[in-house]
């Protein structure tokens, strides 16, 4: 991994990025054969000097503020710096910032109040809790969260909750489930204020932890699948104001898509690396594959999709530091980013051959990603809507687009 200052980038952010790229780039994508083997005594010991090292050079939860232990870098900063986290995919846990406690953090930040804070997110952060979110129903479409069914009604000082969903990532392992519901006092004219989300602790009566949902062939992944079948608790574990569910959960999900499609580029651009590297290596009928012009069809193709992708997704970073209404181009990366990713992953593969559809190397994992995140955080054709209303609403109104900042 090659990563030099980029001259329009400020001191901090470009320090950021090194320092990054250092520990990426020399201790974690070395090891990573050795990171994979969960349960041996010694990678745990490998795996929690690497911790230390990243909170030693001040790099530990770059999403949390300083008075929560992170470092507060803000939204921008954070992105460029997903860009270099995701050569790897040990890099995440290692820098304490992990789906879906990382999004689960950020929401406790935002929307908790100071004794929510303290009972869930203060031993969140410390590690010494787990914790998922609970959105997504197998009989609700997935691409329009306002029709969710799992109810939560009010009685007394208790909400009882009811209700069926899976895809609820870290599930198994959680302690406590922010838990998307439909509350039933909201106001019938308002759709979006019907939601509500609700900390419910996983050892509530009434949570019950059905599986796994298989993903990909995993059998033991962690998209777990749970039924609410009249779990009570407290009135005060809603977050945020009755109603602000909805909000809440574009809140989380509009930067999460900035930040995956950052993911999505970093991955590329290992892809990309790999793929050069192979074909120069590699001697086939005479002479290396970088001789061959299909081969050199794959890397200029390649390039030209990270770039595009990439500028494309530090644009709509930019409009969303600067306060402004991104929403049309967080519906454009979500789009085009992951099939960019799925285009030059699949380039790789073909010329690593055998190897690449192997867990020899992370080409497989991409590609899988890559797929997943076409209907993740919203399917492909549901975002090509938005930005075909939006873009007709301009011009109905007797203005243009402005492709400009």
């Amino acid at each position: 991994m090659h990563i030099a200052p980029i001259p329009t980038l400020d001191d901090e952010t470009n320090q950021i990025r090194l320092l990054t790229a250092e520990i990426v780039a020399e201790h974690i994508i070395p090891n990573e054969h050795f990171l994979m083997r969960r349960g041996d005594p010694d990678t745990g010991k490998r795996w929690a000097e690497l911790i230390a090292m990243v909170k030693e050079r001040g790099l530990w939860a770059p999403h949390l503020p300083e008075e929560y232990g992170g470092m507060g870098i803000g939204f921008l900063k954070l992105a460029y710096m997903n860009e270099i986290l995701a050569w790897s995919p040990y890099s995440n846990p290692i820098f304490g910032i992990l789906a879906p406690n990382s999004g689960n953090q950020k929401i406790l930040v935002k929307y908790g109040t100071p004794e929510q804070k303290k009972k869930w997110l203060e031993p969140l952060v410390a590690g010494t809790m787990q914790s998922c979110f609970a959105m997504t129903e197998p009989d609700a479409p997935g691409s329009d969260p306002r029709s969710l069914q799992t109810r939560a009604v009010r009685e007394g000082d208790e909400w009882v909750i009811n209700g069926h969903k899976w895809f609820s990532s870290n599930a198994k392992r959680a302690d406590f489930a922010i838990v998307m519901c439909r509350t039933e006092d909201a106001s019938d004219a308002d759709v979006n204020g019907r939601m509500t989300q609700i900390i419910v602790p996983t050892d509530t009566p009434g949570f019950h932890y059905i599986r796994s949902v298989p993903v990909w062939g995993q059998e033991h992944g962690h998209h777990g699948e749970i039924i609410f079948e009249n779990c009570r608790v407290p009135y005060e574990n809603r977050l945020g104001r009755e109603g602000s569910g909805h909000q809440a959960a574009q809140d989380r999900l509009g930067a999460g898509r900035v930040y995956h499609c950052m993911n999505c580029i970093g991955q590329m651009w290992r892809a990309f690396d790999m793929m050069v590297r192979r074909a120069l290596d590699r001697e086939v009928h005479g002479g290396p594959l970088a001789d061959k012009q299909f081969i050199q069809g794959f890397i200029a193709d390649s390039y030209m999709d990270i770039q595009a992708a990439r500028l494309m997704t530090i644009r709509c970073a930019e409009l969303m530091e600067h306060g402004l209404d991104a929403r049309t181009d967080i519906s454009a990366i979500k789009i085009f980013v992951p099939n960019a990713m799925h285009r030059v992953v699949d380039r790789a593969i073909q010329v690593h051959g055998a190897l690449g559809v192997s867990s020899e190397t992370p080409l497989e994992g991409m590609y899988r990603g890559a797929r997943t995140l076409r209907l993740a955080d919203g399917p492909d054709e549901v975002h090509r809507i938005l930005i075909a209303k939006n873009v007709l609403k301009r011009y109905r109104n007797g203005e243009s687009w402005d492709f400009g900042l």
